[in-house]
């Protein structure tokens, strides 16, 4: 039972982070990508030690997804932060 509800949990986060992936426009705040990022690697590692393998696998895709997005964010925090040093000159 308890690795059901721990599919469910970790299926509906990935879920939630392949829309962000897909959807172009969104930008996760890098405390965003970092939350998630730590909250999915614990639920790896706990699924682990509960020899619940579909959750940890589940868990994992999510944070595929959340090095997509962090990647994103550096790339879009790097570009707003180049944009002003270049409207000076």
């Amino acid at each position: 039972m308890v690795s059901v509800l721990l599919s469910i949990t970790f299926s509906c986060g990935l879920v939630i982070a392949v829309a962000h992936v897909f959807n172009q426009s969104f930008i996760a705040p890098a405390y965003d990508v970092a939350a998630n990022l730590t909250a999915f690697g614990c639920a790896v590692a706990a699924s682990l030690l509960l020899d619940h393998w579909a959750p940890a696998l589940l868990s994992s895709g999510a944070i595929v997804c959340w090095l997509i997005l962090a990647r994103r964010t550096f790339l879009a925090q790097t570009a707003r932060a180049a944009r002003p040093r270049l409207a000076r000159k």
